[in-house]
């Protein structure tokens, strides 16, 4: 039966995008993933959108197509570039690419750490590092002291199962490592795998454990730090929600279970406590027994949008305020994404139904990006970027979003 859509967003609800540092500003060449590109492991990043010097106008896109808010990542690498030195002036840099988005009317959420790491700590041995937490909550802590009066709204960290797992255990993301046999054992679980030259060893397997450890530990200190210095701020992380589910049968229904206990319960009962808000990413589900045909994005993923409704509701558990911080479509012909965004809505407003506290939504993203190993040839971008010139380009599916937030809001 189709789904009949209902007015159910409240007043002050929040409509946006998102972007992060290093897939769009540009001439970060002091990070484990620039590094990386030297070595030939993943492609060059460069000036990627040229983003650091076009925000404002970039800005004034987002403020034209109807948002309310939008979601950045601060660049660590930029921030703290020798380890417990900190640079005032990238500092006053992200003020005023703060007061920007203020001036417009856009709520800024920051996400204080989005993958890349600073050389200095990557060559150290990153977040495998057992001082790796305190370093960490050293630098967020220092960020909400310079930035905490601009903005009311943080992550510590984005995706750390995605960051661990395709950094320790499939090898496709900074550091490379991997583990014997992990091709086969990952066959039939959503997301690509990049061929490149891995570190592979059993002793990855351990690593991948300890570097979740620590991100869990990392978090919660950061969390703590961060209340010191500004206690009136709302603190949370960003959690990539893959939807494992099941055609009913038993041996699917655990199987899911497991999965979904390790890829989310697992990390999240662990730091729930310590987030005053959670953001929500939704991509990716892997549904056992299934035999469904689905269309593809051009990550190769399956077009599903409405599993956005119960990535939702398994985090309704945790009784916080949630945000979509990112879902999106690789979409360079632009068919599919007006659609898709529609839908997610849809499914939205169902799982606001079922008594998740739902308060925005960011798409993933407002620009096209450097998508991590895939380079720039994935287009996830409302606004399509001629890297050459740098051209900007709003695609028809921004603007039949914006008529969606209009229709929402009102």
């Amino acid at each position: 039966m189709p789904y009949t859509s209902v007015m159910s967003f409240p007043k002050g609800f929040f409509w946006g995008a998102a972007t992060a540092s290093y897939q769009v500003e540009g001439g970060i060449e002091n990070c484990d993933w620039a590094e990386a590109a030297r070595e030939g492991r993943v492609p060059v990043c460069g000036a990627a959108c040229e983003h650091y010097a076009r925000y404002e106008s970039d800005f004034d896109i987002a403020k034209s197509l109807g948002h309310n808010c939008h979601r950045l990542s601060v660049e660590w690498a930029r921030i703290e570039p020798e380890e417990g030195k900190f640079d005032a002036k990238e500092i006053e840099h992200y003020r005023k690419v703060l007061m920007a988005l203020r001036a417009r009317g856009l709520e800024p959420f920051v996400t204080v750490w989005h993958f890349t790491l600073p050389l200095w700590f990557a060559r150290t041995g990153g977040f495998e590092r057992k001082d790796a937490p305190e370093i960490f909550a050293r630098y967020c802590g220092h960020v909400a002291r310079e930035l905490g009066d601009l903005c009311a709204h943080f992550a510590t960290m984005n995706e750390a199962m995605p960051f661990s797992s395709n950094g320790w255990r499939r090898g496709t993301w900074a550091p490379f490592k991997s583990w014997p046999g992990i091709e086969m054992a990952l066959s039939g679980v959503p997301g690509s795998m990049p061929d490149m030259k891995k570190d592979t060893s059993f002793r990855n397997i351990y690593l991948y454990f300890r570097v979740i450890k620590n991100l869990i530990a990392a978090h919660n200190a950061a969390y703590r730090e961060m209340k010191r210095a500004q206690p009136s701020l709302d603190v949370g992380l960003v959690h990539q929600v893959i939807l494992f589910h099941d055609d009913g049968r038993l041996k699917h229904r655990v199987l899911a279970a497991v999965l979904n206990w390790h890829w989310t319960h697992y990390f999240m009962s662990r730091v729930a406590k310590q987030c005053d808000s959670i953001g929500v990413n939704y991509y990716l589900h892997k549904k056992f027994g299934d035999t469904r045909q689905y269309s593809k994005t051009d990550m190769n993923w399956d077009i599903y949008p409405e599993g956005i409704e119960e990535a939702l509701v398994m985090l309704k558990r945790y009784g916080k305020p949630l945000y979509v911080s990112e879902a999106g479509i690789a979409d360079e012909k632009d068919v599919n994404r007006a659609s898709y965004i529609r839908e997610l809505v849809y499914a939205m407003e169902r799982a606001r139904e079922r008594g998740a506290d739902l308060r925005g939504y960011m798409y993933w993203s407002l620009l096209d990006n450097y998508e991590w190993s895939h380079g720039f040839d994935k287009r996830f971008g409302l606004v399509a970027i001629d890297y050459a010139t740098q051209t900007r380009t709003i695609r028809q599916s921004a603007y039949d979003y914006a008529r969606l937030i209009k229709e929402k809001s009102t």
